[in-house]
């Protein structure tokens, strides 16, 4: 079983310089994170996109569908920037033969008190374990991308009905 990872940018991937929070969208952070842990499953990293979510634009959104639908692997986890992930997941919607799910991090994954390393974990379990479909990992909890949000004031997402 083999898990494709795309990396959009996002917070997980951000670098950041000095103290004036100077930050660039550097590699992939779940590079970092999978090459030092132990996982019994093939995988294969790209980077599509090296943007903060609030950048992307629709045509960015298309791109990800586009690419998402082109590729062989069925177990698709897309790492993205937690505040426009929610339109994403809506957006790749109705793909056949895949399970995708998004996730990402309200640190940097270079960040010790991250929440990187836990997210991708859930999102691993998530898209080894779910029919096909696109699921949202975040916040220690698997959420339906139409009935979520990002709670800014208390950096998780929640359920909504």
């Amino acid at each position: 079983m083999k898990i494709r990872f795309i990396a959009t940018g996002g917070t997980i991937d951000k670098v950041y310089f000095d103290a004036l929070s100077q930050y660039q969208v550097g590699a992939p952070g779940v590079e970092r994170i999978l090459q030092d842990l132990p996982v019994a499953f093939d995988y294969q990293i790209e980077s599509l996109l090296r943007k903060d979510s609030l950048e992307m634009t629709l045509a960015d959104r298309e791109l990800v569908r586009e690419h998402v639908r082109s590729i062989d692997e069925r177990h698709i986890i897309i790492t993205h920037g937690t505040d426009t992930m929610i339109e994403t997941a809506r957006m790749l919607a109705n793909i056949p033969g895949k399970c995708i799910v998004l996730t990402g991090a309200m640190q940097p994954a270079g960040f010790r008190t991250s929440d990187a390393i836990f997210n991708v974990g859930v999102a691993v379990g998530t898209v080894l374990s779910r029919p096909d479909g696109v699921y949202i990992a975040m916040s220690g909890q698997v959420f339906d991308p139409d009935h979520t949000r990002k709670n800014r004031e208390r950096g998780v997402f929640e359920s909504i009905s």
